[in-house]
């Protein structure tokens, strides 16, 4: 699998909605199917599961639905296959993948309970500084 995505090439620019989107399942493709190889390289069986990786991946792909300029959603499948590329190739350590993407969704839904009581300019101000 990593020498698979090694080879992985962005897309080249969408012409529409429709290809871009395409594009965007492609790419959630490939993230899932190297999850077993991430979870073997960095030992992640402990921590989480592979189907809780694969709802880390589909909420931050569905985090920017909203997007609606293919160019747009062509440089963000851009960074998503960067980052992909660079937990493949174990450019990271593992609690970097632990913080990001384990820990990473617990801590952001833990601050939503927890600063309903706060102003507007520290609930932004925790957002900015956790992630």
């Amino acid at each position: 699998m990593e020498s698979l995505l090694r080879y992985v090439r962005v897309p080249p620019n969408s012409a529409s909605m429709e290809e871009a989107r395409r594009h965007v399942f492609d790419f959630f493709k490939t993230a899932c199917r190297s999850i077993p190889r991430i979870m073997e390289v960095y030992n992640l069986d402990d921590v989480v599961t592979p189907s809780q990786l694969r709802t880390t991946v589909s909420s931050m792909i569905r985090k920017n639905a909203h997007v609606t300029n293919p160019k747009v959603i062509d440089m963000l499948i851009f960074k998503g296959t960067e980052e992909l590329c660079n937990i493949v190739e174990h450019s990271k350590q593992r609690h970097h993948i632990v913080g990001q993407y384990v820990l990473g969704q617990e801590v952001a839904q833990n601050l939503e309970i927890k600063d309903q009581g706060a102003s507007e300019f520290l609930k932004n101000f925790y957002k900015s500084n956790y992630f």
